[in-house]
This record gives C-alpha cells, structure tokens and sequence, in this order.
C-alpha cells in the first residue's frame, strides 16, 4: 500500500560544505515556530528555521569536524560536539560561544536533559567517558537559571576551568560513545557506543542499570518524542546493522521491537503519531518511509546524492529532515494537510 500523503518537492537547505553528520530539531513550539540545528564536517555548525529551512546563523569556532549538535529544552543555548578535542557551548540567540569543555580525544556525542535547564551537559567520544558538566560552576561565561534541574551525580568531580565534571562508569565503554540521550527520568541517561552496545545509566549510582547488545555497527540512537504529545514518552529509536531497535522511553532496556531490512541502517526516525518511520542507509541515497505497524514500504524519498547520516522528525511530527554525505539537508513533508512553504 503506498503512503496516503500527497508527494510534495522536498525542501533543500544549502550551506554546508562537506558532510552533514547529524541534525536535530528544537523540543518547543512557539506559535508554529521552531529551529533545527545540524553538524558538518567543514566545522561550522548551522542554526535554522525548522519550518522553512531558512539559515538564521552559523557558529563559528571550531576547528576540525563538528559530529553532533543539539539545543537546550528552552532553545536559549547550544551544543557542539567536535574532532578539534573539544564541545562548545553556545547562546542560540547571539551565537557567542559561553563554553568550550576541553576534551582529551575527539568529542563524538553531546545531550542536555529534557528538562527546561541548559546548566547540565552530557559529553562522550573517542575516550570512552560518559562525562557530564555542570556549566553553573564554569568560569567561561554564561549563565542562566538553575530550576527543573536533574540531579548532579554524588560528589568528587574533577574541577577545572571549565567547570565541574563527572566521569559515569568509568572503564565500562569498549568503543567511541557515538550517542548520548537524556532520559525523561532525568536520572537516566542513554549511550550508544561502538561496542555495539547501548547502555542505561543511573546518574545517582553512576552505574549502568541495563545493558543491550545490538547486531552491527550504530548508525544513530535517538530518543523520538513529539511536543504535541506531552503525555507520550516516545521510543528510543536505534540503527544498527541492518536493524532498527525500538525501545521504551520509560523502562531502560525494555525493547518494543525490532525491524530488519536488506541495506546498512545509518539512520532512523519514529513518529508514533502518524505510526511512521523513516531510515538512511549507509549504501545509498534514499529516505525510505515505512509504516510503523507492518514495516511495510510506504515510499522511497529520492533527491540527496550521498548516504543519510541523520534522519529526524520536527517536534509537531508534520516534517522530517534528513542530513546526508552530500552537504545538505532536505526537509520531507510528513503530513496531509497544507503545512509551512507548502501551503
């Protein structure tokens, strides 16, 4: 059965200049208003309108490869995760970088809790620490207040100029921790390591609670929620191998299920709304679409020239972007209705 939504031109946002490694939309909706922001590998990363795709700003200051990139719940700051052994913190609004958070090897993975306070910050990579910084006690800039916070992990934190850090389960990742996502328990936080194991951990214990091995290297380990379902968890959704894995959002390890497909799986996106899901593969060019239930194919989304490396829905669900090898993103209608510059 093919997709009930009429196929509509994508829309292409230009201005990278090398590969796009990962994008991600805003939490929030502000009067049909929200922002994407997304990753490169010519190091700059770039802040735009979710809707139209219109670029709003570029952050300037890295120096090797940006692999990850996210904003705060609130969208008043930024996060940069990068090769040049560094994250930087960002304010979304003046692009002036608040934080630079040195790292020992290159910075892969980067999360902020879903809680509205930026003051805390996950980091993984190429080290193979889960680290979170607590940015209130940094000394480089910014500020901002310090309410619906998650807990701080117990005392004996290293401190520096950068503020305070905590190392979680030190010694446990066997690989680069490729992605790192905040729970809504805002104890629980999520990693996805090349190890080809994706972790549960206890902030207060500094433990992992649930491991799960996945067959194949992971693509992408996101945690797909829609602002227009606040009372829906969403799904921990996973590309590995030739496999999508979703897992609850509420109970760590609990996996909903899991879909197999012919083709390398880079990326992956959910939207329970609409009971769709949308995958990049590493061996080609298509966006494919599939329906949530059956895993059948609904339709296959052709127009980049490169593989996907990311793949994510807008917080309404009713637009998806998809962020690829050749240096541009595409944002697809997701909806039937007239919506944004397709009206």
């Amino acid at each position: 059965m093919a997709s009930d939504i009429p196929k509509v031109v994508p829309l292409t946002c230009h201005g990278h200049s090398r590969p796009v490694t990962h994008l991600s939309f805003s939490h929030t909706i502000d009067e049909d208003e929200y922002y994407i922001i997304s990753a490169c590998k010519d190091n700059n990363p770039m802040l735009r309108d979710g809707i139209t795709g219109d670029w709003i700003g570029t952050f300037l200051g890295h120096k090797g490869a940006v692999w990850q990139s996210r904003l705060s719940a609130d969208t008043a700051i930024s996060a940069t995760a990068a090769a040049d052994f560094s994250a930087k913190v960002w304010d979304t609004y003046t692009g002036e970088c608040l934080h630079t958070l040195q790292h020992a090897h290159v910075v892969r993975s980067i999360a902020f809790p879903i809680q509205a306070n930026p003051q805390v910050l996950a980091t993984g990579g190429a080290e193979k620490k889960l680290r979170i910084f607590d940015l209130s006690r940094s000394s480089g800039g910014g500020g901002g207040s310090n309410t619906s916070s998650p807990p701080l992990p117990p005392t004996g934190g290293e401190n520096n100029s950068t503020g305070t850090s905590y190392e979680i389960g030190p010694g446990v990742h066997g690989g680069t921790i490729k992605s790192i996502v905040w729970n809504r328990d805002s104890n629980i936080v999520t990693t996805a390591a090349e190890d080809r194991k994706i972790r549960w951990w206890d902030l207060r214990s500094r433990r992992s609670v649930v491991e799960t091995a996945v067959e194949g290297n992971i693509g992408s380990c996101e945690l797909n929620t829609l602002a227009t379902r606040p009372d829906n968890p969403g799904v921990l959704t996973v590309a590995a191998g030739k496999s999508v894995y979703l897992f609850d959002a509420i109970t760590p390890g609990r996996l909903l299920k899991k879909a197999d497909f012919g083709y390398e799986v880079a990326s992956a996106a959910v939207n329970t709304e609409s009971g769709r899901f949308v995958t990049g593969s590493a061996g080609d060019t298509w966006a494919r679409v599939y329906d949530l239930n059956t895993d059948e194919e609904l339709e296959v989304q052709k127009g980049h020239h490169g593989p996907i490396w990311s793949v994510s829905f807008s917080p309404d669900g009713k637009l998806y972007g998809t962020g690829s090898e050749d240096g541009t993103i595409k944002l697809w209608k997701a909806c039937r209705e007239p919506y944004g510059l397709w009206r």
